[in-house]
């Protein structure tokens, strides 16, 4: 009863108005005694006079979090009454009942209210209309509309990067873009990643993208002063909430306007700014976390193992020659000590203790945290945006740490009507605790875990770190002792800024110029101490590096938009200079008086010092056009012309450019009816962009002035040039389709590309007589093609339940289609110990001898004579080296995940996958190997334990020998450690809830949200025999570096 009256009410009060009153006399006066509402047993009579009488209604709207919208129109239906909200979202607006209120906002869906007899209050909480919000897609140099654009791009936004926990900004993209592959170098904190986007298309120059953030070309690199895996990443530098949102740009439609360095993909990196007429709000973040090692790998062997692996090996080796058993083995092993040395003689008589230095090395409850804080807001004529963030976080092996500082303020102001300044300036500081990765392997905390035998403990009995067991002679150091005495440090400091100012000079007519600055001064800092470790022959070693990059871009633009009939016109012409220089100054010292002196300057001999000074410079000049007819075809056409000082005078210059077209078949009228299809497009774009990946003065001949004979200077040739080097370039082919059903529930893309790259750099020979034996010519050719699928699932959309599941798919296909000839007309293969690189093939596809297994009748190592299958030898060098079918490369990759929201709570999961190549694990050579690497000299893995014994034993591991020579041979270069390197990762899984307004009210905040978040949770493996974490980079290789971490995360938000 009380829906059928309040039903009744509302939907006539205007009939009630406007007809009752003068039609029905009886019926007017049964309305002047009173319409019921019921509300329970509570009957409340309203007389018709008060109900058409105009009244105060007010309210507050807010967005979806909660905050307050100032500046959202309220206009009453039909008429042209109206207001807006002020600063704090508040309205008062006089309306009668039955009466309808419209509440807009630029970026909102609309709302409606119809005002009833009782209630003078509307409170209106605005959504985000995602359609209107996804038409614009931030290209760099311009922005687009989603239907205006050609070429292949995806944009992710704010809300699937600000919360992830990562301490580079690409990180949060892994698995979020199809065809867009992202491995971590190294799971110390900060370091670099390796990004390729469509496979790899160079051969000896780099494949990494071009980053661009708020419009400017950045210039990517190594950080700090040293080269290893755990370098500094300049990405770091970046705060990863003040991100607004990262489109990455696929095709020669969409990069062309890059140029020369658009080869390889472009990552567009927009910033947050301000509103106008938005009050100013506030942001606080706070998270805390732990983290631990994502996939555990090979567990090391005990020291009680490891002997009793020890004395098979004598046995299987000397058994028969002594006749012996197996028992008696360790009898032998004393009887010659000066063959074998007397450690376990010496472990046995100290009472045998056990270390355990893969636990040694790791940091106990490895902790991360960031507080971040910002404010944004905008009257009339400005915006602004500002933030300070916090990062500390724990690095799995102790002695690595990492803390960062960032400071970000973004600023518009509308000088006058047509001229508009805006300002984007960011200051961060990095410091990042080291270790030697790869390099010095017995300093390293990755490397000390296999290396150190577990017979030498870290500790004494009396609690003192043990150096009495280690030093030069064994190579063996404790690194316990390492990360308290010596110093591996980068201290990075980075400051940018970005100025532009925007004349509106005729009605779709504006002038834009911009000038960007980009400064790192960064300072390196390695120690080693003089009483243990790698330092103690010298004293005491000390070297500091300081690098200084400076980079700055100067753009000019004149863009014009017109709108003529159903013709839509947008045209940019652009010329931008770039500068980078880069010096460095190194420095090092020897020999300290005593303990805890550090310094260049308290070293006594051996000082030395150099210098190294680099720059280069890029002028280019653009011209975009895009042009769309009643928005249903579009035509877009991209020219670059662009001159980089890496080349002669003769092949400075380099034309790029693009074309593109797209059919957006929704807007055609036969298709205005259509109820299932929303969205339809087809879309085509051709093009070339290209790479300067050739070092600074390749093209010159170059003498050193350094040298020194007899205490005499002198000058000799270090360098010879070629002055026709040139550009490496692509022509890409990008065919796409994009949908939408049923007004977007189920949308998604599938596209098809063809990128062939030529003009590749490769090295020749070179006579002899020019004191040189090769040079750097273009020659090669590169074909990488595939499909990339896009889905999106919106399952269930309600105001209080949503339920939404999304995934991508990309493959890749790289074949090399020309290289270099030599003198007789022969292709010049590209082979290493383990891949080679021939036409036919992909890049780098693993060469090498196959592994047949394990003789089960007498242990011995097996391979393929042929090199593929059928016959069988034990002698290594008696069988074929041979392709395997696969390189490094992944050959598909893809992501996956889910979205459910029920009222305040929330959840969110991503999955991550890759395959199709196969990953080479070469430290095996040592912690698998049948012979004394893995039993006497250094330590193996718990694998070891399956190693045959006895005829019959089936097997992968052949019979431990105590000979060197033959027991490592099994572990020389086969497919015996080459494994498939297909996985999937759970890449993040969050659960989180949003206060209820009512709880907010109480509180006085605008919003609180809670997650609990956890990353790289999960890792599935096809190959099991694959121990070491899957995610290694495009070469393929296992690293003893920081393998990636998964982390638990909890998170505060708070939004007032």
């Amino acid at each position: 009863m009380n829906k059928k009256i309040n039903t009744y009410f509302l939907n006539s009060a205007e009939i009630i108005k406007n007809q009752l009153f003068t039609t029905t006399t009886i019926f007017m006066l049964c309305l002047s005694v009173g319409l019921f509402n019921v509300y329970g047993n509570t009957y409340k009579a309203h007389k018709i006079g008060d109900i058409l009488q105009e009244r105060e209604i007010k309210g507050k709207v807010t967005d979806d979090s909660g905050i307050p919208l100032p500046g959202v129109a309220v206009v009453i239906k039909g008429s042209n009454q109206g207001t807006q909200t002020d600063f704090d979202g508040n309205y008062i607006i006089t309306a009668k009942a039955g009466e309808i209120l419209i509440f807009s906002y630029i970026g909102m869906k609309t709302e409606e209210r119809v005002i009833d007899a009782v209630s003078d209050t509307i409170n209106i909480k605005m959504v985000s209309d995602t359609e209107e919000l996804e038409e614009i897609v931030v290209l760099g140099y311009t922005t687009r509309g989603k239907n205006e654009i050609t070429g292949s791009t995806v944009q992710v936004d704010a809300d699937e990067i600000n919360d992830v926990p990562v301490v580079t900004v690409d990180q949060a993209l892994q698995g979020k873009v199809a065809g867009l592959n992202i491995a971590s170098s190294s799971g110390t904190p900060g370091s670099t990643q390796q990004i390729r986007i469509r496979g790899v298309g160079s051969i000896t120059s780099s494949n990494a993208p071009l980053f661009v953030i708020d419009g400017v070309p950045m210039v990517n690199y190594n950080t700090s002063g040293s080269s290893s895996a755990s370098s500094l990443s300049s990405l770091s530098s970046i705060n990863s909430r003040d991100v607004e949102s990262i489109t990455v740009l696929k095709d020669a439609s969409a990069t062309a306007a890059y140029g020369a360095r658009g080869s390889n993909g472009v990552i567009v990196i927009t910033t947050k700014n301000g509103r106008k007429n938005r009050k100013t709000t506030f942001n606080f973040t706070s998270t805390y976390g732990y983290q631990e090692q994502a996939v555990e790998g090979s567990k090391v062997l005990t020291a009680a193992q490891r002997e009793e692996l020890f004395y098979d090996a004598v046995f299987n080796t000397y058994g028969e020659t002594y006749s012996i058993d197996r028992s008696e083995a360790k009898d032998l092993y004393e009887r010659f000590p000066g063959f074998w040395g007397t450690s376990y003689t010496d472990w046995n008589a100290n009472g045998r203790p056990e270390a355990n230095w893969q636990e040694e090395i790791k940091t106990p409850n490895p902790t991360l945290m960031t507080y971040d804080f910002s404010a944004t807001g905008g009257s009339e004529s400005s915006t602004f945006y500002t933030s300070l963030g916090y990062n500390k976080t724990e690095g799995i092996v102790k002695g690595t740490n990492y803390e960062r500082v960032t400071a970000k303020f973004n600023f518009t102001k509308d000088m006058t009507k047509t001229l508009k300044f805006t300002n984007n300036i960011s200051v961060s500081n990095l410091n990042q605790d080291g270790l030697f990765e790869q390099g010095a392997f017995y300093a390293s905390g990755l490397s000390v875990q296999f290396f150190v035998p577990p017979t030498l403990p870290a500790y004494n009995t009396d609690g003192t770190l043990n150096l009495t067991d280690f030093g030069t002679t064994t190579n063996y150091f404790n690194y316990l002792y390492l990360i308290e005495n010596d110093i591996i440090n980068n201290d990075v400091t980075r400051a940018m800024n970005n100025s532009s100012l925007e004349w509106k000079i005729l009605n779709g007519l504006k002038f834009k110029t911009n000038f960007s600055i980009d400064y790192t001064l960064a300072n390196y800092k390695r120690f080693a101490n003089r009483t243990h470790g790698g330092g103690v022959e010298e004293g005491g070693i000390s070297a500091a590096a300081t690098s200084r990059n400076f980079n700055w871009v100067t753009q000019n633009s004149l863009n014009y938009k017109t709108s003529i009939d159903k013709h839509n016109l947008d045209l940019t012409v652009l010329q931008e200079f770039q500068k980078n220089k880069n010096d460095l100054i190194s420095a090092q010292g020897e020999k300290f008086a005593k303990e805890g002196l550090t310094y260049i300057a308290e070293a006594s001999t051996n000082f030395s010092a150099s210098t190294s000074f680099s720059d280069w410079k890029n002028l280019s000049y653009l011209g975009m056009l895009n042009y769309n007819y009643d928005d249903t075809y579009v035509f877009d056409a991209t020219y670059r012309r662009e001159a980089s000082s890496r080349f002669s005078p003769d092949q400075r210059f380099g034309d790029f450019w693009s074309i593109g077209a797209a059919w957006n078949i929704t807007s055609e009228e036969f298709l205005y009816d259509n109820t299932m299809l929303n969205n339809l497009r087809l879309r085509a774009s051709y093009g070339t962009s290209g790479s300067a990946g050739v070092a600074i003065n390749s093209y010159q001949s170059l003498l050193a002035y350094n040298a020194d004979y007899n205490a005499n200077p002198g000058i000799y040739p270090i360098g010879y040039g070629n002055d026709a080097l040139s550009w490496e370039k692509n022509n890409t082919l990008d065919i796409g389709i994009d949908f939408g059903l049923f007004n977007d529930k189920i949308s998604g893309s599938v596209a098809y590309y063809n990128k062939k790259t030529f003009d590749i750099l490769q090295s020749v020979g070179l006579s002899r007589t020019t004191g040189f034996s090769s040079i750097n010519r273009n020659i090669g050719e590169v074909i990488n093609k595939g499909v990339e699928i896009e889905l999106n699932y919106n399952i269930i959309s309600t105001d209080d339940f949503n339920w939404n599941i999304f995934g991508n798919l990309a493959t890749v296909d790289n074949e090399v289609t020309k290289l270099a000839k030599d003198a007789n007309g022969e292709d010049i293969l590209l082979t290493s110990g383990t891949k080679r690189t021939e036409v036919g093939h992909p890049i780098g596809e693993w060469y090498m001898r196959k592994w047949a297994g394990v003789d089960p009748e007498n242990g011995d190592p097996l391979w393929y004579i042929n090199g593929v299958d059928g016959e069988t030898t034990n002698v290594y060098n008696d069988a074929e080296v041979a392709y395997q079918g696969a390189s490094a490369i992944p050959t598909y990759s893809g992501g996956f995940g889910t979205h459910i929201d029920y009222k305040g709570f929330f959840m969110d999961a991503n999955l991550y996958f890759t395959g199709g190549n196969k990953v080479y694990e070469s430290w095996s050579y040592y912690t698998k190997s049948n012979g004394l690497n893995s039993t006497l000299y250094f330590n193996g893995t718990e694998e070891l334990l399956q190693s045959w014994k006895q005829p019959g034993d089936i097997t992968d591991y052949p019979a431990l020998q105590s000979n060197t020579a033959a027991g490592n041979q099994a572990s020389s270069t086969s497919t015996r450690f080459l494994y498939d390197g297909d996985f999937i990762r759970l890449r993040e899984l969050v659960l989180g809830y949003n206060l209820t307004n009512n709880a907010l009210d109480t509180i006085g905040v605008d919003g609180i949200t809670f997650t609990l978040r956890g990353t790289n949770l999960f890792t599935w493996v096809k190959d099991d025999r694959l121990k070491h974490d899957p995610e290694v980079r495009t070469d393929g290789f296992t690293r003893l570096t920081t393998p990636p971490v998964k982390s638990f995360v909890f998170g505060v938000n708070l939004k007032f």
